[in-house]
Parts: C-alpha cells; sequence; structure tokens
C-alpha cells in the first residue's frame, strides 16, 4: 500500500527544487512548466488517481489536495497543470473499458502520458457543463468532433484530452451530451495562441478547435449521454479539490513570505525588530488562523469525499469557494505587512497575488459555487434557473 507521506514528501521536493526553479521564467515568459510534469511523471506522481489495479498508486480526493497544496506553495501553475491531468485521469478511470485501461491508464500509471480537460467553450461562459461541441454519429464504429474549446490547461502538450459534446441536433437534450477522448495529433486539431493571463501564466492554456475529428467508439467515456454525470460526480470534486490545494499552496506561501520579512527587517533608528511590533504581531495572528481554517475545511471536504459520506457536496463546494477569498485575502494582506518590499515589481509576492486573482473567476466561480451549495442545502436542483 503506497504510504501517503512518502507521496507527500517527493512532491515537496520536487516543489522545492523542480519547480521552484522553473517557476520565474515560466511567469515570465508565459511558457508551460514541463520541467515540472516530467519530474511528476518520473516520481510516479502523475499515476496518483490512477487505480492500482492499472499501475498507478490508488489515491484520492485527500491525497490529491495535499499533493497540489505543495506544489501550489512553489508555483500555482505547477498545481493547475498536476491538478487538470489528474482530473481527466480520473473521469477516464471512472468507467474506464479494457481497451481505456491498456491505451491510457497504464500509460498514465508508467508517467508515459499526459491528459487534461476540454469543457470549457468560448460561449458557454462558466456554465461549462452545457456544451455546444458536436459529436456526429457516422457508422456503427466512427464519430466526427466539431467544435471549439477554450481555457485547455496543458493545451497542446498532452497526450490526450476529454472533450464534452452534446448530440448533433439542435434540440439536443443533456442526456444526450457526451465525453469523449482525443488522442493529441489526431487530424482535425487546430491550436489558437496561448492564454496571456496576468497571472497562473504557466500552465499553457489555449483554445482548441475540432474540424470533422474523427474517433471511434471506442473513445467514448462511459455510455451516450454519460457527461452530466461525469461532471459532477467525477469533475466537480476532483477538480474543486485540486484547485482548492493549489490555492492553499498560494496563501500558505503568502503567510511564509510575510512572516519571514517580519523576523528580518529591523528599523535602522532603532535595531528593533518588526517582529516585536504588536499590531504587526496581531495582523499575522490573523493571517495564521485564515489560512488555518481554511486548510481544515479543505481536508476535511477531500476526507469526506473519499468517505462518500452525504454530506460531501457541501464541503466539497465550499472548499473552493472559501480557498479563494482566503488566498486573494491572505497575499493581499501579506504584501501590506511586507511593506515597499513586496510591492516591488516581480516579486514574489506580486505573482502570488496575480495568481490568486485566478481563483473568483476560475469557473465554476465563486458566485456559483455559493450558488450551487445554496441550492444543495435547500434540496434544490443544483442546475435549476
Amino acid at each position: 500500500m503506497t504510504d501517503l507521506n512518502e507521496l507527500i514528501q517527493s512532491a515537496s521536493g520536487i516543489a522545492r527544487g523542480v519547480v521552484s526553479r522553473e517557476a520565474q521564467e515560466a511567469d515570465k515568459e508565459g511558457k508551460w512548466v514541463v520541467d515540472t510534469m516530467r519530474a511528476l511523471q518520473e516520481a510516479g506522481l502523475t499515476g496518483l488517481v490512477v487505480p492500482a489495479v492499472n499501475g498507478g498508486l490508488g489515491q484520492g480526493l485527500y491525497a490529491l489536495v495535499r499533493i497540489s497544496e505543495e506544489l501550489g506553495k512553489a508555483y500555482s501553475s505547477a498545481g493547475l497543470c498536476f491538478g487538470m491531468h489528474c482530473v481527466g485521469s480520473a473521469v477516464i478511470a471512472a468507467k474506464a473499458t479494457p481497451w481505456q485501461q491498456k491505451t491510457y491508464l497504464e500509460p498514465i500509471a508508467r508517467g508515459e502520458h499526459i491528459t487534461s480537460l476540454a469543457l470549457s467553450e468560448p460561449g458557454t461562459g462558466a456554465h461549462f457543463y452545457f456544451p455546444q461541441t458536436s459529436l456526429v454519429h457516422l457508422s456503427a464504429d466512427e464519430f466526427l468532433v466539431n467544435g471549439d474549446k477554450t481555457f485547455i490547461t496543458n493545451g497542446s502538450h498532452a497526450d490526450s484530452y476529454v472533450v464534452s459534446t452534446l448530440g448533433a441536433s439542435a434540440d439536443a437534450s443533456p442526456d444526450q451530451f457526451s465525453c469523449v477522448i482525443v488522442d493529441a495529433g489526431t487530424p482535425g486539431i487546430s491550436w489558437g495562441k496561448e492564454w496571456a493571463g496576468m497571472g497562473m501564466r504557466g500552465n499553457s492554456s489555449r483554445p482548441a478547435h475540432f474540424n470533422n475529428l474523427r474517433i471511434g467508439g471506442n473513445h467514448i467515456l462511459g455510455e451516450k449521454g454519460d457527461q452530466l454525470w461525469y461532471v459532477f460526480n467525477v469533475v466537480a470534486p476532483y477538480f474543486l479539490m485540486s484547485m482548492a490545494g493549489t490555492y492553499l499552496g498560494i496563501a500558505e506561501a503568502a503567510l511564509q513570505e510575510a512572516k519571514e520579512t517580519l523576523l528580518k527587517r529591523t528599523y535602522a533608528h532603532s535595531g528593533s525588530n518588526l517582529a516585536q511590533v504588536s499590531i504587526l504581531q496581531h495582523r499575522l495572528g490573523q493571517l495564521w488562523s485564515n489560512v488555518e481554517r481554511t486548510r481544515r475545511l479543505i481536508y476535511n471536504a477531500a476526507q469526506a469525499g473519499d468517505k462518500g459520506t452525504a454530506d460531501a457536496l457541501f464541503h466539497i463546494l465550499a472548499a473552493k469557494a472559501e480557498v479563494a477569498d482566503c488566498c486573494v485575502d491572505v497575499v493581499n494582506e501579506a504584501m501590506t505587512l511586507s511593506g515597499g518590499i513586496g510591492y516591488q515589481q516581480n516579486g514574489r509576492l506580486g505573482m502570488l497575488l496575480r495568481d490568486a486573482r485566478a481563483a473568483h473567476v476560475m469557473s465554476p466561480t465563486t458566485d456559483l459555487l455559493y450558488t450551487w451549495l445554496g441550492r444543495a442545502l435547500l434540496d434544490q436542483p443544483i442546475l435549476s434557473d
């Protein structure tokens, strides 16, 4: 049985070494974190959520949170790229056929294959679960995929993509939404320019256009019409937990930056240390408390999800919403505590603040998560108008 503490230590070592070395250039140049992903593959960590029967580590949401947190401390794009690979892996594994296990899960477990999600589209905004990309049934075992996807993490660098589609008819209903696997290099894929964001700049978030892309029936995940099942039973928990862990890592990194600044800085005229100033002690204590209570919510949510408790959904929705507020507030306050040094161009806190801000706008947005949580608490349909 895999020891989770050993996995966390392995991820922590990669974060302190490879990820930290790559972060500055990736952020400056907007380059995909190729060295980070290679190191994670070599360490076997990209098989984190692949079932043990397929050679993977067989871990769940709690392990995903802990690994994502370690990566997020060093560079948030590393956590995002790793997390999206793990979400894609979990989707493939959920109802994998023997062929899909051999073709995708086993190579992922061996560190030979990176996957990702292609769900978001230009016209659907936060409603990523209502795809417009069409899946046309040509013959008994051949389909055409046509449409546009956007914000594809690991875009053009992954070996496969989990793509959401709908039936070709204009009045297609949700029971015609399906998920399919598209292999990189399949004729009919064309990639747009990488997203030039103010933050999260190392994840290669790119749009893709699918033009009469042909796939076989063995590339359909589960049954036709399973897309909404995948979105809310696999994508939602794994994505929300991986992102919660990554943003928790951002908050922890900012907290440590503020702490180190207060310990190191002294007043030239008196020689007293900033760590001795009571108001700064008070404010650092508030930041620590904010991070710690958010951490406990996230850990509890992941453990509830792994156990399948009745209230797991409440905790999972709240975790990603709460960590968005936490990381933005903590990074912002850490910059204030650090003074002018914290505000310098291309500084560590500046990068953390730019990355943290993505937490609110990354779908599902914070507002949408709180709305879903309220509906779930009131026993109302989550996707009601």
